[in-house]
């Protein structure tokens, strides 16, 4: 059985009429699992332009499994952060662009879908590693990522900003103004490691 005889793909044979040794699907036959009818979801692209929607709503549990996917394929690379100073770039290898420059901010979606399937520069292609559906969630990933970077506090709801902020000290009755604690700077100043001396 180690050496069986068999035919090539696509290789001559001189039992078939048409001398193909690969067999065509019966007519009308539709391959399960490999339909991929929904365009935009596996090549990222609407026509021959990226695309910049999500192909799914973005739920806690699709940025949880992009983070795990994110931190197994991508952070050797581009770090936990996405910097770009992953292990591997701190063993000398070449090191990719951080996600977080301007660039990369207003980059669509499918620009990067398209790098994680086909590769770009050093980077080689994830197509076989890394599902279709996980790539979209490891992008998604990518934004929060961004996000996290480079957020504001006027990026927040009014409700969450008051979470984050603690209340400012409001007047007693019959003041104007509330004194705040002013900070005390020792008489010797201030050393230029920000230490009092």
């Amino acid at each position: 059985m180690h050496d069986q005889p068999r035919y090539k793909p696509l290789a001559r044979s001189d039992f078939y009429p048409d001398q193909r040794s690969s067999r065509p699907l019966i007519p009308g036959t539709v391959p399960r699992g490999h339909l991929d009818a929904d365009t935009y979801f596996y090549s990222g692209k609407i026509g021959n332009n990226p695309g910049d929607v999500m192909p799914f709503p973005v739920t806690m549990d699709v940025l949880e499994r992009g983070q795990q996917r994110f931190n197994i394929y991508c952070a050797p690379c581009h770090s936990r952060v996405g910097d770009g100073n992953g292990m591997i770039v701190q063993r000398g290898f070449r090191r990719p662009p951080s996600y977080h420059i301007e660039r990369l901010r207003k980059a669509p979606l499918g620009y990067f879908f398209d790098v994680i399937t086909n590769g770009f520069g050093a980077m080689p292609d994830y197509k076989a590693q890394v599902p279709v559906a996980d790539r979209w969630k490891i992008i998604a990933y990518i934004r929060a990522l961004q996000l996290s970077q480079g957020a504001t506090l006027a990026d927040l709801p009014p409700a969450e900003r008051n979470q984050v902020l603690p209340p400012l000290p409001q007047p007693a009755p019959g003041e104007s103004n509330p004194v705040l604690p002013q900070r005390q700077v020792p008489a010797g100043g201030v050393t230029g490691g920000g230490q009092p001396q």
